[in-house]
């Protein structure tokens, strides 16, 4: 496994030299209840497949019940219908994943099968009995410095209190402030959100004004225990910047109870986005935008599974019109904070790499989700360095739910370092500068990012 993805001999002396470099795992959904609580795995299903929704969603389309999935089977069953639909997945990235994961933690090189299934339970069972295999056990084992987990504004971030209490334990885990239910006030239960907003804020929303001041209160409170990064990843985007006027005007509908138009939304949806960069900006934090998703698109699976089940999926493309408006009304008065910005779809990966380059500090994230497979990291990769300034890509990240999901960093550096070795080798770009910038690449810039002082 040593040369998978690797090709060139510039690319395989790369790997070597970055393979063992520190992990910013600067957005992912790690519980960090868990991470404080630290109890070791039961079973290699519990810990692989549970709430793991890439496999979830592998194993529909193979036609395997959901007895088997989500349902009440056993863990060997499980894990054997998941070996049913591994085996000939060729070309998604869950097939290399599953090899990288079983190499990684638990010592087993070969492919699971249905036929070895019930052997490489046993054998990870007992790995995790030996090595008493837990979330920070996991994270220590692959050498992460940073996790930064996804935090709403209501939270009370009490377990990442504990972590900080606990001196044992290196790694920094750090609170992304993410305000998505803040933002969607046409949901069913937005009051019943704003209540919980106001009573971890201490100030009664009412209007716009109060709720923009519960948001930084908020938001300071995320401060002071860590946070650096802030996120998005709502189902919309709004096509029209509304003023401060039309934005008042939408919220006191949301507060009487009266339905929002689009339009109305749309005023809202800018003028909160804008004004929480002025947040950001104020703060030096930097911004996530994820973009073009649909979410829990079957109603039938949301019903009988929930959220965050597999049932999510690409939506049209931005136009760049759109987020080239949203971003320089965020740049006026000096309000655009650095900023990340993440497509789902790749028809606009393109002209959001152009938008990016056309504004300071803004730039185009990690492959995301249905574009993390090996090809749309590269594609990812090859428009940044085109249009833009590879030298400055923050690199990847995990947007994970499972302590197993470091080696997709290893997957990436895989990746990362053939693209160079192979400008390298085509004589495109200098050898002596392939490995400083395979290092900014893997952690430097977003260590420098977030903790310049380091």
């Amino acid at each position: 496994m040593n040369n998978l993805l690797l090709r060139g001999g510039c690319a395989k002396t790369l790997y070597q030299a970055v393979k063992d470099l520190p992990i910013y795992d600067y957005h992912c959904h790690l519980s960090p209840r868990e991470i404080y609580e630290d109890k070791p795995a039961s079973d290699l299903t519990s810990l692989w497949l549970s709430g793991d929704h890439y496999k979830w969603r592998l194993m529909r389309q193979s036609g395997i019940e959901e007895k088997y999935i989500t349902g009440d089977a056993s863990p060997k069953e499980k894990l054997r219908a998941y070996a049913e639909a591994i085996q000939y997945a060729a070309g998604n990235p869950l097939y290399l994943w599953t090899k990288l994961e079983l190499a990684a933690y638990f010592g087993i090189e070969e492919q699971l099968t249905p036929e070895n299934a019930d052997e490489i339970y046993d054998h990870a069972a007992k790995a995790i009995k030996e090595r008493a295999l837990s979330p920070r056990t996991l994270i220590e084992m692959s050498n992460v410095a940073l996790v930064a987990t996804t935090d709403d504004p209501a939270d009370s971030l009490e377990w990442h209190e504990k972590i900080a209490a606990d001196e044992s334990f290196t790694c920094r885990v750090i609170p992304s402030y993410r305000p998505d239910k803040m933002l969607l006030c046409r949901a069913a239960d937005y009051k019943d959100y704003l209540a919980r907003l106001s009573a971890a804020a201490g100030i009664e929303v009412t209007d716009y004004a109060t709720l923009l001041a519960a948001a930084e209160a908020r938001l300071d409170f995320f401060m002071g225990h860590g946070c650096r990064v802030t996120d998005l990843g709502i189902p919309a985007f709004p096509t029209y910047i509304g003023t401060p006027a039309e934005a008042e005007a939408a919220f006191a509908k949301v507060i009487a109870g009266e339905p929002l138009s689009d339009r109305e939304f749309d005023a809202f949806l800018s003028r909160a986005l804008i004004d929480l960069a002025g947040l950001y900006k104020q703060r030096g934090l930097l911004s996530q935008l994820h973009l073009a998703v649909q979410r829990n698109v079957n109603p039938t699976l949301y019903a009988t599974v929930g959220v965050d089940a597999g049932g999510d999926c690409i939506d049209d493309p931005i136009p760049a019109a759109a987020l080239s408006r949203l971003l320089a009304a965020m740049e006026e008065n000096d309000g655009l904070p650095a900023t990340v910005l993440y497509t789902l779809n790749p028809s606009m990966l393109d002209a959001m790499v152009s938008v990016a380059g056309s504004f300071r500090g803004v730039q185009v994230g990690a492959a995301w989700w249905f574009m993390d497979h090996t090809g749309g990291i590269r594609r990812v990769m090859q428009s940044i360095a085109e249009m833009g300034q590879i030298a400055s890509f923050y690199g990847m990240l995990t947007d994970s739910r499972s302590f197993l999901s470091y080696t997709r960093h290893d997957y990436f550096r895989r990746i990362l370092c053939t693209f160079i070795g192979e400008m390298v080798d085509a004589g495109e770009f200098a050898e002596e500068a392939a490995l400083p910038l395979a290092e900014k690449i893997c952690y430097k810039n977003i260590q420098n990012r977030l903790y310049p002082e380091v």
